[in-house]
């Protein structure tokens, strides 16, 4: 008969089937709805500086960008993130071979899994994940192997002998986030001296997302694994614009790494978004090139809106992890009487006029993320103290 739909096969990839709806847009929409505060998905609610959001004006006016631009990406950023790489961390990166711009860090992590899986490669990371590792790691043909960040005092800490366990013969990626979300966890020289000696002995390839470069406080510092015996030529590095200067719907991310590994994710990224965010990425090499002050300035401010979220959700009575690096923290919901992050953050926005996020999306195994949940503090500062005073009312006692 015509007109029929079979309905034998789903629609959906079985790769994907897993995935649905994420849990970003389901909790961004609860929050419309019921008109709550929106700590759950991580950006920020005012642009950063006024003098990059020129540049991009500047660059549509004077035709810059709005055709294709290189599929690379334009010459004066790729040359500003080598000249970023080698300032921070004096890593030197060649911007016509070793340097590739992405429509953002996750498609970054996209082309890099694509490019560098074959069917049945495991892919060790470290959970809870961000989302779309997941995703692109299944859309791959890869398997995932998580190693769980557990908590350990006031953070969340990795477990080398876990993660040594973890490595097989079919081990073919370590992908590694660091500043860590969502739990905050920067990981320690010591630490990733430890990783990268194992990725050098069984002969690994790693993608390191490292997109809260700028966002790290107290005593941690950012180190780039890439930086370590033996990893600039098995690293693929993956920076943000959006998160260091609050423009996220610009969507720049990039990659650096050695010839041969920029040019395999080059081969995948080509058929994914080809080239995006034209005049942007004119604006973003302005970025780059900003002074220390500001910098400096972006960490004081994000560093003062931490404490002042942290401060309320202690008061409130939830437990609260410290946040080493990026902008959320992660609460422990259980001092509250409260087991399930799922049904709590479904139930929060009506409870307390606020928005979160359940930990337990970001894990293979469910139960050790149950009672976790993600506050983005990312937000003006009136508006964490609004947040702050709401779950005081609806939790403190």
């Amino acid at each position: 008969m015509t007109g029929m739909t079979s309905t034998a096969r789903p629609h959906l990839n079985r790769r994907l089937a897993e995935f649905g709806t994420t849990i970003f847009a389901e909790m961004s929409a609860l929050a419309v709805q019921t008109g709550s505060i929106n700590l759950g998905q991580g950006f920020p609610d005012t642009d950063g500086p006024g003098e990059i959001r020129e540049a991009a004006v500047r660059a549509l006016r004077d035709g810059r960008g709005n055709q294709y631009p290189p599929g690379p990406g334009v010459p004066e950023l790729r040359t500003a993130i080598a000249a970023h790489q080698q300032r921070r961390y004096a890593l030197t990166y060649d911007p016509d071979t070793e340097v590739l711009v992405t429509a953002g860090a996750t498609e970054a992590i996209a082309a890099a899994l694509l490019a560098l899986l074959e069917p049945g490669d495991e892919v060790i990371a470290f959970e809870p994940y961000y989302d779309s590792y997941a995703a692109c790691i299944a859309m791959a043909g890869g398997t995932r192997v998580p190693v769980t960040l557990r908590p350990d005092g006031d953070s969340f800490r990795l477990d080398l002998d876990e993660l040594r366990a973890a490595v097989t013969a079919k081990t073919r990626l370590l992908l590694i986030n660091t500043p860590h979300n969502p739990t905050g966890t920067v990981l320690t020289r010591e630490e990733l001296t430890a990783i990268a000696e194992l990725a050098v002995e069984r002969d690994l390839l790693v993608v390191t997302d490292e997109v809260y470069e700028h966002l790290v406080f107290d005593d941690a510092e950012h180190v780039p694994l890439a930086t370590f015996p033996g990893m600039r030529d098995r690293t693929v590095t993956i920076g943000s614009a959006g998160k260091t200067f609050s423009f996220t719907g610009w969507k720049v991310g990039w990659v650096t790494g050695s010839p041969s590994l920029v040019a395999a994710v080059r081969s995948a990224k080509q058929f994914l978004t080809y080239v995006a965010s034209g005049p942007f990425q004119y604006a973003v090499a302005e970025a780059l090139a900003l002074p220390d002050s500001y910098f400096t300035a972006f960490r004081a401010d994000m560093l003062a809106k931490r404490d002042l979220l942290a401060t309320g959700l202690a008061e409130a009575g939830f437990e609260v992890f410290r946040t080493a690096g990026t902008y959320f923290i992660t609460t422990d919901i259980r001092p509250l009487g409260e087991t399930d992050g799922f049904a709590f953050c479904r139930a929060l926005p009506e409870r307390a006029g606020v928005v979160a996020i359940p930990n337990a999306v970001f894990y293979d195994h469910r139960e050790a993320g149950a009672p976790f949940v993600r506050f983005a503090f990312c937000k003006r500062t009136e508006v964490l103290a609004d947040a702050a005073e709401r779950l005081s009312k609806a939790f403190a006692h």
